[in-house]
């Protein structure tokens, strides 16, 4: 009888050899020590030696009339330090493969070790196995994104981001939580804007805090404001988002907002500090909008969490005009994560009373929005219904009957009916 041959089933290739590769930019640099290949020596070898990695061979030149070029050789990889001393940085790379030694703490350390006043950082993951975020939901949950192309991935002072293809589109990751997605980002801040320029009796003045995208800032324009301050305290995303996102701030409207030329001004600071020193020399505002990751009640010390308090609530609100409006960011209404929701409207019914506050869900049905205004409209969906058409922009996602089956809280919240623990 005849026996077919069968080909034996090939063995799984073996995973790429997984490594990280550190990107960086320092400044503020003195220059004679970027002259100095003996202490460029020195500052390179400790801190990769810190970092856990093992320094085989280091070699260093001098340059005429001056910059120095120092390059380590790894049992993991490798490391390289150029300098510029006529403009006081130094571009630095450092490459290593398995888990023994940290690239960017070895950065970390060579920028304190040289005074450098400023680290600008990239992180790119190169082999091993298919790239995925696995993001935290809530207690126990988690969700797993398949990465495409990634575009941008650093840690800064802040948080660490990444900038990746997924299959809602090119994505924002801040901390691995996703912060928007091409496919949903207009749903998003449309949601999170359009009610509260409604409720607001003027959308002259803007305050944007957090935010990093710049969309909402696009969108306070288009709906008429004629200034619009945007605050964010991390200046490497905010530049990150303009040059790798498809939406929000171009490259060439991110410049021009940082030389504060035309209706936005771009300002890197904190925004609570912002909020309450500011007054004086930028005025009051129609509009408050602080769009933020999530509140981390997990994290007391977490630094966001001073902009979701209700002392900075009501900073805010005393920072409005006759009719303004403040609008936050306000968790999830998933009944098994709306912890945040719940304590934020607490805060808003705390500062604007019952009556002042106005709640907007949204079809990126992961995240809900409050609106406090003083004194609110006697009817806030009828007052924004008759304001929509006269709005200098149509907005894509909503029209007058989303704003009226958005804006029912859920029960939960208007009753303060919750389920029973587990």
């Amino acid at each position: 009888m005849f026996e077919p041959t069968v080909p034996p089933t090939p063995a799984p290739p073996a995973p790429l050899p997984a490594g990280r590769h550190v990107l960086a930019e320092l400044t503020g640099v003195d220059a004679a020590l970027l002259d100095d290949v003996d202490a460029l020596r020195t500052a390179l070898h400790d801190a990769l030696v810190a970092a856990g990695a093992q320094v085989r061979q280091l070699v260093a030149e001098a340059f005429v009339p001056h910059g120095a070029t120092v390059v380590a050789l790894l049992a993991e990889s490798h490391a390289s330090v150029h300098t510029w001393p006529e403009h006081g940085s130094a571009h630095v790379d450092v490459f290593t493969c398995g888990t023994t030694a940290d690239p960017e703490r070895a950065v970390r350390l060579l920028a304190a070790a040289l005074g450098a006043t400023g680290t600008h950082l990239e992180v790119v993951t190169r082999g091993g196995p298919p790239a995925v975020v696995t993001e935290p939901i809530s207690a126990g949950l988690t969700r797993r994104w398949a990465l495409g192309a990634v575009h941008h991935r650093a840690t800064t002072p802040y948080q660490r981001v990444l900038i990746a293809d997924t299959a809602h589109g090119v994505t924002l990751f801040c901390d691995d939580e996703r912060q928007s997605a091409e496919a949903t980002q207009l749903v998003y801040h449309e949601a999170l804007f359009v009610p509260a320029a409604l409720l607001a009796a003027r959308c002259e003045r803007v305050l944007v805090i957090g935010s990093s995208e710049g969309v909402v800032s696009g969108l306070a324009v288009a709906a008429g404001a004629t200034r619009v301050d945007h605050v964010d305290i991390d200046p490497d995303t905010v530049r990150a988002c303009a040059e790798h996102l498809p939406y929000g701030y171009t490259p060439g409207e991110l410049a021009a907002a940082e030389r504060h030329e035309g209706p936005v001004h771009v300002h890197y600071a904190d925004g609570r500090e912002f909020v309450e020193r500011s007054g004086a020399e930028y005025g009051d505002y129609d509009v408050i909008v602080v769009d933020l990751p999530d509140e981390r009640p997990d994290e007391p010390g977490a630094q966001l969490n001073r902009l979701y308090a209700v002392d900075f609530l009501a900073r805010c609100a005393q920072r409005l005009t006759d009719g303004g409006v403040v609008v936050s960011q306000s968790g999830s209404p998933a009944l098994w994560r709306d912890a945040t929701l719940r304590a934020a409207w607490s805060r808003f019914q705390e500062v604007f009373g019952a009556d002042g506050v106005v709640y907007a869900g949204c079809d990126e049905h992961e995240w809900a929005f409050l609106c406090g205004t003083r004194p609110a409209p006697p009817d806030p969906v009828a007052h924004m219904q008759a304001r929509l058409q006269a709005l200098p922009v149509r907005p894509t996602s909503l029209d007058a009957l989303t704003l009226r089956t958005r804006t029912v809280a859920p029960i939960t919240l208007r009753k303060g009916i919750f389920p029973a623990a587990p």
